[in-house]
């Protein structure tokens, strides 16, 4: 076999292109996403109207049912959910795994445009694709300093416009959501008693707001070489102008919204109250984008809270402290599976020590366990996944089955070293013969996982990591036993008569053997006693996974000794 040959007579390539494959698995590790779970698309889009004052049954009734109507022909659809609650209404549309999001979003705009009788005060339907999970990864809380006796809630604009944009233009920031603050409005409070002296309605001063409150284009003209445009400019920039405008006309008697009214800048009714140690406070979330590193986010989060804090907000007599970081999590959960990928390694070459009893023999396989894991995030990252607690624990696993294919090889080196054989054709030898076996061996393993990979629903884009992660290892796995364990087997291992086993080892393994030969053997005289032996293995075991089947579940929840509590 070519592979072989070339492997065991040309060491320093063979000893190059490991190197190289360790080298861009280590700058693949440090640069491929990470985060908690792998990325499962929802193909969802979410439809909030909001009608500030209307109750639960007249937003179904006036608002939502009519868009059910027009969106429940869409392409792709699969589930039309809804809620109405006060002032609001939700609708959540769920499409099929394989649906274009983008065609879907456009669908859906247009098929709401096509609703012309909503109710007077509705605001425009808002649109949201929920296409891709969107994390939140930090909580910070905005404060007054000690001598700023301004309410922190009115401090809304100013965090739009400072910290909520500064946040949003972090690399891998999806979005930021501001919570607690009362932003400006312009209040427009009125007197019962002078409506009624002046016998006007509210629907008047209503219909008199929208009418005046625009700006509208008068045409051009010419005049020479010259060409104006005329453009009436209506819209309201003060209270003021909201006041002079003329809500009743009778003869040349004008009502003025300042008779009937007060107009005032205020701020808007409190939605909702955030506190910290009993002190108000603004909240402020960072959600992160579909398949950016949170540790990369984390880190441009830190510095934009240390930047804001030092500028701005000091100027302010603010300060923005966080109380939430996703990476610690993270890092533990990751953390804990990586120590059971070292641990494993570990054991796995002390029980190959344990009953092959030679360094050699020990380094020779143990070299398979770094480079197939190694390479295994190169791969990984060619194929666009990210590190996840569920592709560690793919890992984790294939740590001791990497060991199996260099484990077989080296064994029949070894018996062709016995044999008398060079090192380099007994090398070559105990290769050739048992690279069929290793490739079945490899090949069936990954047929077991492998199809998970094509899986489009929610178990397939979970599980797909684990999937990918264990065929990549247990591929490369064949490739280093067929290139660089017969080449360092050549170099570095030991040949001659085999040693007999230690005295503890050799009487616990004879002990073992004669038991399982008694055993086989009182088994086998009858075909009765085979027949029951069988069939009380099949009962017990089926007893077993029936008592001993634990509680089934999606996920396991973990600990991360966090409370969010959310009062309504």
């Amino acid at each position: 076999m070519k592979l072989v040959e070339t492997a065991i007579h040309r060491p320093v390539s063979t000893a190059v292109g490991v190197l190289l494959l360790i080298l861009f698995g280590l700058i693949a590790l440090f640069r491929i996403p990470i985060q908690l779970t792998p990325e499962v698309v929802h193909p969802q889009i979410s439809v909030t109207t909001t009608w500030f004052g209307a109750s639960p049954e007249e937003i179904e009734r006036e608002v939502v049912e009519k868009q059910e109507e027009q969106l429940k022909s869409l392409d792709g659809l699969v589930k039309m959910k809804s809620e109405s609650l006060d002032s609001e209404g939700t609708i959540t549309l769920e499409f099929e795994i394989d649906t274009d999001m983008n065609a879907a979003l456009l669908e859906v705009a247009n098929r709401l445009n096509q609703i012309a009788d909503y109710p007077d005060n509705v605001d425009q339907p808002v649109i949201l694709a929920m296409g891709e999970t969107s994390e939140t990864v930090a909580w910070m809380i905005l404060k007054t300093k000690p001598g700023n006796d301004r309410d922190i809630e009115t401090y809304y604009e100013f965090v739009e416009d400072f910290i909520q944009a500064r946040l949003e233009r972090i690399p891998g920031v999806a979005k930021s959501y501001i919570y607690g603050g009362r932003p400006r409005e312009l209040q427009v409070i009125l007197d019962p008693d002078r409506l009624a002296a002046r016998n006007v309605t509210i629907r008047e001063v209503i219909d008199a707001l929208r009418r005046e409150n625009v700006n509208r284009s008068g045409g051009d003209f010419d005049e020479g070489k010259r060409r104006y445009i005329v453009r009436t400019v209506g819209a309201f920039r003060t209270p003021e102008d909201v006041a002079g405008i003329v809500v009743q006309q009778r003869g040349t008697t004008a009502v003025h919204l300042r008779d009937v009214a007060e107009v005032r800048l205020g701020h808007r009714k409190r939605r909702e109250v955030v506190r910290q140690k009993g002190e108000p406070a603004l909240a402020i979330n960072c959600l992160r984008k579909s398949g950016a590193n949170v540790l990369t986010v984390m880190k441009g989060i830190h510095e934009a809270i240390a930047e804001l804090n030092a500028g701005v907000l000091a100027e302010q007599g603010l300060y923005l402290e966080q109380v939430y970081d996703a990476t610690k999590y993270i890092e533990s959960a990751i953390g804990l599976v990586r120590q059971n990928i070292y641990v494993g390694g570990a054991l796995a070459v002390a029980v190959l020590f344990l009953f092959l009893r030679s360094a050699s023999s020990i380094l020779v396989i143990a070299l398979a366990i770094p480079i197939s894991i190694v390479g295994t995030f190169l791969l990984m990252a060619l194929f666009g996944r990210n590190i996840n607690v569920i592709s560690l624990a793919g890992m984790s696993f294939a740590v001791g089955m990497v060991v199996d294919n260099a484990i077989v090889v080296l064994e029949n080196i070894f018996r062709h070293r016995q044999m008398g054989k060079g090192r380099l054709e007994a090398a070559y030898r105990g290769t050739v013969e048992v690279w069929g076996a290793v490739l079945a061996s490899t090949l069936t393993t990954m047929t077991v996982f492998l199809p998970v990979i094509f899986v489009k629903e929610e178990a397939g884009q979970l599980f797909r990591d684990i999937a990918i992660a264990i065929s990549c290892a247990v591929a490369l796995s064949l490739l280093v036993s067929i290139t660089v364990i017969p080449s360092t087997s050549a170099r570095i291992l030991g040949g001659g008569v085999q040693r007999g086993p230690r005295r503890g080892i050799g009487r616990l393994g004879g002990a073992f053997t004669r038991l399982t030969a008694d055993f086989v053997y009182a088994v086998c005289r009858r075909t009765s006693t085979r027949l029951a032996l069988i069939l009380l293995l099949t009962l017990a075991s089926v007893g077993m996974v029936y008592l001993l089947k634990p509680e089934a579940e999606y996920l396991p929840e973990g600990n991360r000794n966090l409370i969010f509590g959310i009062l309504l």
